[in-house]
């Protein structure tokens, strides 16, 4: 039997609609419940940001997570597919006034993506002060915190109801079926043949 870690919400529905048109079978969690069993899975329910947690500890052979958490986490896992949902993208946000002034010093950069705006940054060879937060980026550059910010951008609505304006994408990210090292080594054949299966739909 596969464990699998599924992000709570939305992507949680697409993947298991995905189960059940590879196995035919109907995967439904019941009212707040966090596992679920059927014949050949066991899924867990888990946040977002903790998918590939579960997977990197073997607590879970596989998951579904955002190539933007996997880029920042950085974690020694197996990327299996792109599922093609939850699509999205990573960016560089100002004030609409203000404009990414490449010669500068040095920019401070508030962000939940540290790692990600490092790297994207270091390759420009900006010098850039990294404020992590955790929520309500975009009041950062509002309120003078940071001169700009990384986030996550699905359709920039929030951005242009705050002032703020794209100016550069640093990466696209999308759901990634992903697998743990071990796993794929010791159940190789069950995850390849769901790998296969899931494939094959994705491609119809």
């Amino acid at each position: 039997m596969l464990t699998v870690a599924l992000p709570k919400g939305r992507i949680a529905e697409q993947t298991l609609e995905l189960f059940e048109k590879a196995f035919g079978e109907k995967i439904v969690f019941e009212d707040r419940k966090l596992i679920l069993e059927t014949k050949e899975f066991k899924f867990l329910l888990v946040k977002n940001q903790d998918v590939a947690s579960y997977v990197l500890h073997q607590a879970a052979d596989i998951g579904v997570a955002g190539l933007d958490i996997l880029e920042e986490r950085e974690y020694d896992l197996v990327k299996l597919l792109d599922l093609g949902f939850g699509r999205c993208k990573i960016s560089v946000g100002m004030k609409n006034e203000d404009s990414l002034d490449l010669n500068a010093p040095q920019i401070t950069i508030a962000t939940k993506l540290v790692n990600i705006t490092k790297r994207h940054f270091a390759k420009k060879a900006m010098a850039v002060k990294v404020i992590k937060l955790n929520g309500s980026i975009e009041l950062a550059p509002l309120v003078g915190l940071s001169d700009a910010i990384v986030d996550i951008v699905e359709t920039g609505t929030t951005m242009k109801q705050n002032g703020l304006k794209v100016v550069e994408d640093i990466m696209d990210s999308s759901a990634h079926l992903i697998a743990n090292q071990n796993s794929l080594i010791a159940k190789k054949g069950e995850i390849l043949a769901l790998y296969e299966k899931i494939n094959a739909i994705i491609n119809d």
